[in-house]
């Protein structure tokens, strides 16, 4: 399971229609994250019966589904820890809807595919690097991929550095550190990227993968992070920033 360190979230606040404002207490959202992952795991668990009442053998260490499941995990962790961060960091209710949607969605969907991992008998994440599932062209992309035929600077021993969309170690000790609208403008940079850099992995995995399963959920995160990544670009016009280029 791809591991993080805790990051304590920031309660939500609601207003009655006296005009006063409750707070949600922190525990409320922390326990809505873990339900999200423990959903996710039950899932994956759940379609042990369906890959098994298949014809279709486990995917070889190899194969697009393993691959993108360990991949997107880490991946889509990254996107958690800087969500969680945003819900400690941000008062503006655009953003911290965004943020917990991306925290209890993506969640979940790691418990899946680490669900997935498990029950073929695979590894957490490859021990081989990042990106090798995917070639740096294919049918379902105009462009070659950042970060599949070369590390950017990454490392075996930290492949998700060669990730498309990732931030950097020193990008996160930025935003760590960051507060009120400079935070909120580096958040919505760096998760659009984020978000533009996972897109092509989850379409390569909905295209090529033999699972239904996984193209299921591939095509469920594409969609997903092509409607976030219009409202990010929205949420940074109306600050008056503009996006990042992809890394």
């Amino acid at each position: 399971m791809v591991e993080h360190d805790a990051v304590p979230i920031q309660s939500e606040s609601k207003s009655d229609s006296s005009g006063k404002r409750h707070d949600t207490p922190p525990a409320v959202l922390v326990v809505g994250v873990v339900i999200a992952l423990l959903i996710g795991i039950i899932i994956g668990l759940w379609a042990k019966g369906r890959i098994e009442n298949t014809s279709q053998e486990v995917p070889p260490v190899s194969a697009v589904e393993v691959g993108f499941a360990q991949d997107m995990s880490v991946h889509h962790g990254q996107a958690v820890e800087m969500s969680s961060l945003a819900l400690m960091n941000t008062a503006d209710p655009a953003i911290r809807t965004l943020a917990y949607d991306v925290v209890t969605t993506q969640q979940s969907q790691i418990g899946m595919m680490q669900g997935w991992l498990s029950l073929w008998d695979r590894p957490a994440q490859s021990a081989v690097g990042s990106m090798e599932w995917m070639p740096s062209t294919s049918s379902s992309m105009n462009h070659s991929m950042p970060g599949m035929s070369t590390r950017q600077g990454g490392s075996d021993t930290n492949p998700a550095v060669a990730m498309p969309g990732m931030a950097s170690p020193a990008e996160l000790a930025e935003l760590r550190v960051l507060t009120g609208p400079a935070f909120e403008i580096r958040y919505l940079q760096l998760l659009l990227r984020h978000h533009q850099g996972g897109i092509p992995m989850a379409q390569y995995a909905a295209d090529n993968a033999d699972l239904s399963v996984v193209t299921n959920l591939a095509r469920q995160i594409a969609a997903t992070q092509q409607t976030e990544s219009a409202a990010l670009r929205e949420l940074l016009a109306v600050r008056g920033a503009q996006p990042i280029p992809m890394n």
